[in-house]
Order: structure tokens, then sequence, then C-alpha cells
């Protein structure tokens, strides 16, 4: 059921229901409709903008993502700038169940693979091609502790800079420079064994510091703990590649 007949349907809805439904609050202290007047077919106020309609057959469709037409079920264009988190049926946190977001990648690329809409519209096809790359840009970004913290400070509004010295502290800095000399030299399968393990118990326990950080909603400190984190991300680049033989 679209908005705005959910919001129709109940004559007056309650601040809990539009809120759900996304809708803009009305300020009079009755609710949506002074007593006695009959009910208004729409609660939403200004500022507020319908899904777009069809681009098939032209008829409305409800909001979210993905979006199928319910009388033609053509497939709609993917959103400008979705929320991945929303998309992939999460909660907007760094916490993710890793589960439930594969369970959900599964079922979105069964729906939208390109193979399923062989037979459809060259711009039906052209949207499953840019739904599917969506989801697996969403699947990957949100699966990577990493990368997840940097989509949540990115949707605050918060860049992380490019890689300076100023970006940690002289010791951490000391240490990232003394596992890259290690990396620099010959090719050992027990040192890299040791430097793998080092880097891993690292990024463990970066990635615990981070959950606390949000969970505080310290952007700032979330912000630091993953620049230290991206450092360690690089040296294990260098590693796989230091282990890829010549």
């Amino acid at each position: 059921m679209g908005a705005g007949a959910a919001a129709g349907s109940a004559g007056s809805c309650s601040p809990a229901m539009r809120a759900a439904l996304g809708l803009r609050l009305c300020r009079r202290p009755w609710g949506c409709r002074a007593p006695g007047a009959p009910p208004r077919p729409r609660c939403v106020g200004l500022g507020s903008s319908a899904a777009p309609p069809c681009w098939s057959c032209g008829g409305p469709v409800p909001g979210g993502q993905p979006r199928f037409c319910p009388a033609c079920r053509s497939l709609q264009p993917p959103a400008p700038r979705p929320d991945l988190f929303r998309l992939m049926a999460c909660d907007r946190s760094f916490r993710v169940d890793e589960q439930q977001l594969r369970r959900r990648f599964r079922s979105l690329q069964r729906a939208l693979h390109p193979d399923r809409f062989g037979r459809r519209p060259p711009t039906e096809r052209l949207y499953s091609e840019q739904h599917s790359a969506l989801v697996n840009k969403a699947y990957q970004t949100l699966l990577h502790p990493l990368s997840r913290g940097l989509y949540l400070l990115e949707l605050s509004g918060i860049q992380l800079a490019q890689e300076t010295d100023s970006d940690a502290d002289s010791q951490f800095l000391m240490e990232i420079m003394e596992i890259n000399e290690k990396l620099a030299e010959p090719s050992n399968e027990g040192n890299l064994e040791e430097i793998e393990t080092l880097i891993k118990a690292k990024q463990e326990q970066l990635t615990k510091e981070v959950t606390t950080a949000f969970e505080r909603d310290d952007l700032q400190e979330a912000k630091k703990l993953l620049a230290k984190m991206k450092y360690f991300a690089n040296l294990e680049d260098k590693l796989k590649n230091k282990k890829i033989p010549s």
C-alpha cells in the first residue's frame, strides 16, 4: 500500500503512523483535521514528494527500493542516491547482521538479475543492470567494517581526508613504518604469517573501538580510528601482493 493510500485510509493518521510513512507531522494540536471536519485524503504537508510514476504505464508506484509497478509489473529505475542500509534492510548502524545481509543480497539478486529480464524492453533491462550493480555495491560496502564505517560518516556529512602524516600520532606511524619495512624484506613464509597475524589482530581491535565510538555517537573519534584502519587495509593489500608468486 502506498503512503497516500495508507494515510487516507485512516481518516486522521496518528503521529506514529505519520512517522512510519515518512509524512510531515501536522502542527495542529488535534492532529490531521479539526473535530467534526471531514477526513482529509492526505496528511503530507509542504515539502513532501511522491514517488515518480511508472515509466511504462504512467501509473502510481509505491516508494521504496527496488520498485515494481503494481499495474504492469515493470521494474522502475534506482533512486539517484539510495540509502544502502535501507536497500539491504539493515539498521543504520556499524553493527550489521552478516547472515541477514547475505540473505537480503541473494534475495535481491534473484529478483533483479539481468538474466530475468532478457525478454523485457531495453529500458527495463538497463534498469535491471543498474539495480544489480547497486545491490553488489551495497553488499560490499556494508559487509566490510572499513567501508561500512566510512559510509556511515558520509551519511553524516563527514569525509575522510587523504592519508597524511597528520592523520595519526607518531607512535602509530612508526608502527606502520616498521611493518612496511618487514614487508620490504625478502619473502619468508614465516615472516609473512607473523605480519598477517599482527595485521588481523590490529584490525579486530580497531573494529571494536570503532563500534564503541559509533555507539557513543562520537563521529570524530570514529573518523580517527577509521583512518588507522585504512592504513592497515593498505598493509593487507601489500601483504596479498607479496604472497602472490612472481
